[in-house]
């Protein structure tokens, strides 16, 4: 009986490390992040990983409660939390996008309370659907979750990892926040100025017009067409984020 309780401690160990890192991602990761998935289902999905890949590769059997045990701890958190973060940037990019094209639009008080994101424009909140929509019609979570897989290769649990350089990737990758934002909201805000420099020119010309009670109007309607002209354009760049973000995902795992 002993030895029946000193083997399955010593699997519970060995099964321990690869939850705590795909359990970290999966509370960091976008979709699987979001409320409507409950912490149910994020902890069943990663008990399912965990076994399905358990039989792959040889596991440490290092006790949680001593100092290499915390070590491990944080470090297999961090991997995990690192990894979500990086394919986070691009619904931070989208929820940057959204605003500029809100306030160039007129839009920027019309809010929806995303219980993921926070306090962000509809705008915001309709490009972050057509995302999702995206990453899950690109096979992106079957992608991603292959990833986890093979970052248990890459940053093997039980060693030291150089969490310097994993840093750095994750600070140059946090700038395509902006960069993405413009490369998704530069069209529609740059055909609205050129719509507002047309409206000042007209009420420069008839000072009686009301540019308040003409403007406005205008300037969301010709939004919203040019908002649905540009969704082709759009969705390209959503794409192209998404591929950016497992190209620098793959990067980062092996820069481990």
């Amino acid at each position: 009986m002993d030895l029946l309780v000193g083997e399955i401690v010593e699997r519970f160990y060995m099964l321990l490390w690869p939850m705590i890192r795909i359990s970290a991602f999966l509370l960091s990761a976008p979709f699987f992040s979001l409320r409507v998935v409950t912490v149910r289902i994020r902890v069943l999905l990663a008990v399912l990983l965990t076994w399905m890949i358990y039989p792959l590769t040889e596991w440490p059997s290092i006790d949680p409660i001593s100092a290499i045990g915390l070590r491990e701890v944080f470090a297999q958190v961090f991997v995990g939390v690192l990894m979500g973060t990086i394919l986070q940037v691009v619904n931070a990019a989208l929820v940057v996008g959204g605003q500029a094209i809100s306030a160039s639009m007129g839009l920027s008080m019309a809010n929806m309370v995303d219980p993921n994101m926070g306090n962000v424009p509809v705008i915001s909140q309709f490009l972050i659907i057509c995302s999702t929509l995206i990453f899950l019609g690109l096979g992106g979570h079957v992608f991603v979750l292959s990833l986890v897989m093979e970052s248990f290769r890459l940053l093997p649990i039980g060693e030291l990892i150089n969490i310097e350089p994993l840093l750095v990737l994750l600070i140059e990758w946090s700038a395509m926040i902006f960069l993405g934002a413009l490369l998704l909201g530069l069209p529609v805000m740059v055909s609205l100025l050129f719509i507002n420099i047309g409206l000042g020119v007209i009420t420069r010309a008839a000072p009686a017009l009301n540019i308040f009670a003409v403007g406005f109007p205008a300037m969301i309607l010709a939004g919203l067409v040019l908002l649905s002209m540009s969704m082709t354009s759009i969705g390209y760049r959503i794409q192209w984020l998404w591929q950016q973000s497992f190209d620098t995902l793959s990067q980062t795992l092996g820069a481990g």
